[in-house]
């Protein structure tokens, strides 16, 4: 079988047009640089004039998140690698996510490096991610599902741990056990999209960086999205190979929005 190797990079994982802390989010005026007019809070300021997601900016608000953090900010976090997204939803503080995919690699046992192995996998195929999360103040993702695809490769399966902040799991169906019935939250509280027609979404479950419990995703192909706490959140994903994203509500996309 082929060799199928594939480092996914930001351009293969996010389609389309792409161009920190609460205090970033919710105070009245967010800094801007010194040679623009300073920019209103909420999810406006991360759109230009023209109306298109201003990936720059978002990119500020994340490290500064991360410095607050106290998280290293690496050379990869000055580079493309690093990405951000509104989903097409022009609504960034609420619904958006930046992240680093750190490795989405498949390929063919016997294939790669010396090509010596002929155990019992030889010329089956694997696959693995290691991916960054970065959620800032009460932001969350869009609920999705991951789905196998042609390639061979099943559904990814994934697990999160949070490093920094809290976050609430959202998902289709109890998992690890300590999940409750989101109709038992506060109205103010339920996540975005709840009661929709195409929300599917039942449980939730909270997972902090103090206590370092891994939460992690079940059922196969099941639907599941994550929101951060007040402070923002860093979340580091143990996952096989991604390859295939649905989306519950009609128009998400994984990608931004562009000009109007």
């Amino acid at each position: 079988m082929k060799n199928t190797k594939l480092q996914t990079t930001r351009r293969d994982m996010i389609k389309g047009t792409l161009g920190g802390v609460a205090a970033v989010v919710t105070s009245s005026v967010v800094a801007s640089p010194s040679n623009a007019a300073p920019r209103q809070a909420g999810s406006s300021q991360f759109y230009q004039a023209d109306g298109a997601f201003d990936q720059d900016y978002a990119k500020k608000a994340y490290l500064d998140m991360l410095k607050k953090f106290g998280y290293p900010i690496q050379d990869i976090l000055k580079t493309d690698a690093f990405w951000v997204c509104d989903f097409v939803q022009r609504d960034f503080s609420k619904l958006g996510m930046g992240g680093v995919f750190w490795k989405n690699a498949s390929g063919t046992y016997g294939e790669n490096g010396a090509k010596a192995y002929s155990g019992n996998y030889k010329n089956q195929q694997f696959g693995y991610l290691g991916h960054e999360i970065y959620l800032l103040p009460g932001q969350m993702l869009p609920e999705h599902r991951h789905i196998g695809g042609a390639e061979g490769y099943g559904p990814k399966m994934e697990a999160w741990h949070v490093r920094y902040g809290s976050v609430e799991f959202f998902g289709e169906y109890r998992g690890e056990g300590t999940e409750t019935p989101i109709s038992d939250m506060p109205k103010s509280e339920r996540p975005w999209g709840y009661g929709k027609s195409w929300f599917h979404s039942k449980v939730v479950a909270k997972r902090t960086a103090k206590s370092g419990e891994v939460y992690t995703l079940e059922d196969p192909e099941s639907w599941h999205f994550q929101r951060a706490g007040a402070q923002g959140a860093i979340v580091t994903e143990y996952a096989t190979y991604h390859n295939h994203v649905m989306f519950s509500k009609p128009g998400m996309e994984f990608a931004s929005s562009p000009a109007t």
